[in-house]
């Protein structure tokens, strides 16, 4: 080769568009394939607890020998608990709660005539307030279910405080999250697509028909 001779200029780099893309959806599967993870372990509990109470809820009658505990009893309301006939239900409620042992939140009340009313209720339990505005006279009728109606109210959302009824929404969230990182990590690989579609599809038909047939 001579002095003034140049070596030939290398070769040009191939394109490094598929090798970008393939990286990105390495990643892309590596970080639904953590979210799945992740959100699976957490509502392990969650499905656990939902599935169990669900047949609980379905089988009215699994009570596995509890009863339904009814008491009554009846009293005489304090003074202040009217004025001008008309019923302080905070004052009312407050006696009933401390002197009576009633517990839950109110879920009803109102006055016909001279009956009044104060309904109460949380997960298993019921109590029903009535009143005479005339008499100034009460009789509390409480129902006490068990653990079974318990979880089969909480299941429900039946009668439970906010803080629960967040956690049934946060719980929703979570497991839908849990159901499409699912799907999506079947779509993403190639070689169990058709199989992941047709098994979705079945899915889909098959919960439509019996919602169909309910």
């Amino acid at each position: 080769m001579n002095a003034t001779e140049q070596a030939p200029a290398p070769a040009a780099a191939p394109p490094k568009t598929k090798a970008v893309t393939k990286t990105r959806r390495g990643g892309h599967h590596k970080l639904t394939r953590k979210v799945h993870s992740w959100t699976s372990m957490v509502s392990l509990l969650v499905v656990l607890f939902f599935a169990l109470t669900g047949l609980l809820l379905n089988n009215p009658s699994w009570t596995f020998g509890e009863t339904q505990q009814v008491t009554s009893v009846s009293g005489q309301l304090p003074t202040g608990s009217f004025t001008d006939g008309v019923p302080n239900y905070l004052v009312i409620s407050e006696y009933l709660r401390a002197n009576q042992g009633v517990t839950g939140q109110i879920t009803d009340y109102g006055v016909t005539g001279d009956s009044g009313r104060i309904t109460y209720g949380s997960p298993g339990y019921t109590a029903t307030a009535t009143f005479s505005v005339a008499e100034s006279t009460f009789t509390i009728q409480t129902t006490r279910s068990g653990v079974v109606a318990m979880l089969s109210d909480l299941h429900k959302g039946t009668n439970v405080s906010t803080t629960w009824k967040l956690a049934i929404d946060a719980a929703a969230v979570l497991l839908t999250t849990v159901a499409l990182t699912g799907l999506i990590l079947q779509l993403m690989m190639a070689k169990k697509r058709t199989a992941a579609l047709v098994l979705l599809s079945i899915g889909v038909a098959a919960g439509v028909g019996l919602m169909f047939l309910a």
